[in-house]
């Protein structure tokens, strides 16, 4: 069976992240979506209401025989891709900055674990400029990130301003 790990801190997700979930399936029968736990980003969202919104949004999907799975790690990318079985590390790239940053993670992720892949993935043109970070912040300021942002996750996002 041939695993790869989608890492991210996924705080929100994004539709650029679905687009990278969606066009990495056929190549792997599973992938996990592998949500960071690192409280220094200052995230909008806890793990587990990450991992919850996914879960909720994954069933819509098309993913062929892909199976989809969604966990939680702390630490280094690569020694959860060994512990997971993983073969690949899927990564996205929207831009030569996103390259020269994902190029250096994905030398070191190899000199960790040489025997794991880092297969890249070029964003689809429509979400070339969208990150979570942007999206937090254009809504925190009242921009509109549908179309962005699965509805879902942009409900929530609401709920969590109000509160």
């Amino acid at each position: 069976m041939k695993r790869a790990i989608f890492p991210g801190s996924f705080d929100p997700l994004t539709n650029g992240h679905l687009d990278i979930i969606k066009r990495s399936s056929p190549l792997f029968d599973e992938i996990i979506i592998a949500v960071l736990n690192n409280p220094e980003k200052n995230p909008m969202f806890s793990v587990e209401e990450r991992c919850e919104l996914i879960r909720e949004i994954l069933p819509e999907i098309e993913t062929g025989k892909c199976d989809l799975i969604v966990d939680s790690f702390s630490g280094l990318t690569a020694d959860f891709a060994r512990k997971s079985g993983a073969a690949a590390i899927v990564r996205g790239i929207r831009a030569v900055a996103d390259y020269e940053y994902e190029l250096r993670m994905a030398l070191m992720n190899r000199r960790l674990e040489p025997q794991i892949e880092t297969v890249f993935l070029v964003a689809a043109e429509e979400f070339s400029y969208v990150s979570s970070s942007l999206m937090k912040q254009v809504f925190t300021l009242g921009g509109r990130v549908e179309g962005l942002v699965p509805a879902q996750v942009e409900a929530k996002m609401r709920e969590k301003l109000k509160s």
